[in-house]
């Protein structure tokens, strides 16, 4: 691909990436809760979710998502319910467990690698996104595979980068989040946010 279209791509995904979201907010919340280095194991189940994402999108299941409403449907739904859940335990967090989200007290690296994948994968319009995303940036006249790696290794990069600005600033915030009171606060805050993306999610349309 030309060096041009590939920095109109660059930047898309550059901004589109910064865009607090589900994704970014449980980085975050997992930084302030466990600390930024078990906050890695949710970053790399996040990940997993949306190369598993961009790679279903490139072997043509964005088009049969489009193609069937009610598969979509299925898993927007199933994504709406598990944010709705991850609000609910956020905003029920006891003081002194700022918890984003986390699945229960266990903090092993599973459990942290498990959350973060199904909160990647709660967004199914990702794939949607992807679908719709890298045609504008593919051109036919060149090999297809070593565009599509280039496009989701550049991908890949961009939203490592944010999780990391993410974590870092989740590990400022628990400084500030010492006092109960804020403790309470930040996790009934965080719930309605998960909640929020839960009700976005449901009001979307293909």
């Amino acid at each position: 691909m030309s060096l041009h279209l590939w920095w109109l791509y660059v930047t898309a995904v550059f901004l589109i990436s910064a865009t607090p979201g589900p994704n970014m907010l449980h980085v975050m919340t997992q930084s302030i809760a466990h600390g930024p280095r078990k906050a890695l194991v949710t970053m790399a189940g996040l990940m997993s979710a949306v190369l598993l994402c961009l790679i279903a999108s490139a072997l043509g299941l964005g088009a049969l998502l489009k193609a069937s409403p009610r598969l979509f449907d299925i898993l927007r739904y199933a994504g709406v319910a598990y944010l709705i859940w991850l609000g609910i335990k956020a905003w029920r967090a006891p003081v002194g467990n700022a918890d984003g989200g986390d699945a229960g007290p266990v903090r092993s690296a599973r459990a942290l690698y498990a959350t973060g994948l199904l909160t990647g994968l709660s967004n199914p319009k990702l794939i949607i996104f992807a679908a719709a995303l890298f045609p504008q940036f593919i051109d036919l006249a060149r090999p297809f595979w070593l565009q599509l790696a280039i496009l989701i290794v550049s991908f890949v990069v961009i939203e490592s980068f944010w999780y990391c600005v993410y974590a870092l600033g989740g590990l400022r915030l628990a400084r500030w989040l010492a006092p109960a009171n804020r403790q309470k606060l930040f996790n009934r805050g965080t719930g309605l946010m998960f909640i929020g993306f839960g009700g976005a999610l449901l009001g979307a349309r293909a």
